[in-house]
């Protein structure tokens, strides 16, 4: 048997049973201006407000920031974290506006705490939103290390929010590259070089940089590229493929198909952490982006257009599969089918 997240320690089914019964619990809910939308459990969630609807989600960079301690390289993290907030926040068609962090400590870190604002001040840039706000706490009795999390808030007009409500059989998926691992299943891909005597400054063989740059490679975020699509074409849903892999699909509740045809290639360190872990398909597919790190569902016809947008902005996108009658996500080509998140 090869490894996998749970045995790594992060079992996904247990995290979710987890969330279920923390969200079972949150049972009240602001009525009338400001009250919650409800849109299911998708990426970002959203508020009445007047004529638009706000939305607010939040996210952390999670064991990467392991790497980075032993790489002692701090600038990119900050990159991530606005990264796995404003590209959550994008699912819904919103515009991200402002961020807030949290930085929490075993003692006061000047040095490292100024890397990581170098990080975020490059993600706000890259997202196009104001750091207004954040909090820094030294908890030495429950830190060990550094901590990196942000909360994220945006807005998009009532009528234009995508929820994946639109998606029909015939309509086709896009596939849009990834820079590598991203941030997520850093667990699993620490414990496979651990179990290989394999050091995170260590090159593999064909790689012209050590494994823990390769890990730390900062997540793409996809904020100026979707906005000018949702503006130019027509989009009926959009996924950010983060930890649970092809499984996010599913967030969109669709009550059909989507089948993964023709996937984009997976970065080489892909394959090299399957081979060293012995890692099934089945188990890289459902916990690493895999090569795809965003997903956009649209008609047919708006597949060229939103093509050639992401190719002028330097992202490689491709058709990589189809909606279908049916349900769950599919990998055709290596014959997987996941039907719950």
């Amino acid at each position: 048997m090869g490894l996998t997240y749970a045995k790594s320690g992060v079992d996904i089914d247990e995290k979710s049973a987890a969330i279920a019964a923390l969200v079972k619990e949150l049972r009240f809910a602001r009525r009338g201006f400001g009250a919650p939308v409800d849109i299911g459990g998708h990426f970002s969630g959203l508020l009445d407000f007047g004529r638009h609807y706000l939305s607010l989600c939040t996210d952390g960079v999670g064991t990467k920031l392991l790497v980075a301690e032993a790489l002692d390289r701090w600038d990119t993290v900050g990159i991530d974290c606005v990264a796995m907030n404003s590209n959550d926040m994008i699912c819904v068609g919103a515009e991200p506006l402002a961020f807030v962090d949290y930085i929490a400590v075993d003692r006061p870190r000047p040095g490292t705490v100024r890397a990581v604002g170098r990080g975020l001040s490059r993600g706000a840039q890259l997202a196009n939103l104001s750091i207004i706000g954040g909090e820094t706490a030294v908890l030495p009795e429950m830190v060990r290390g550094l901590d990196l999390s942000g909360t994220c808030l945006g807005f998009v007009r009532k009528g234009d929010q995508v929820t994946g409500s639109a998606v029909r059989p015939g309509d086709v998926v896009i596939g849009i590259e990834s820079s590598g691992i991203h941030s997520n299943g850093l667990t699993l891909a620490r414990r496979v070089f651990k179990d290989a005597q394999i050091s995170l400054l260590d090159n593999l063989p064909g790689f012209d940089r050590s494994v823990g740059e390769e890990l730390l490679s900062p997540t793409i975020i996809y904020v100026r590229p979707v906005m000018e699509l949702l503006r130019k074409v027509r989009l009926h849903g959009l996924a950010n493929i983060t930890g649970g892999g092809l499984r996010n699909l599913l967030r969109l509740r669709i009550g059909v198909q989507v089948r993964i045809e023709e996937p984009l290639t997976p970065q080489p360190i892909f394959a090299a952490m399957q081979k060293l872990g012995r890692i099934s398909d089945r188990e890289m597919h459902q916990t690493f982006n895999m090569g795809m790190g965003f997903a956009l569902v649209a008609p047919k016809a708006s597949a060229g257009p939103a093509i050639d947008i992401l190719a002028r902005r330097g992202l490689r996108a491709q058709l990589v599969g189809r909606i279908a009658k049916g349900s769950g996500v599919v990998h055709a080509p290596k014959k997987l089918a996941y039907t719950r998140y």
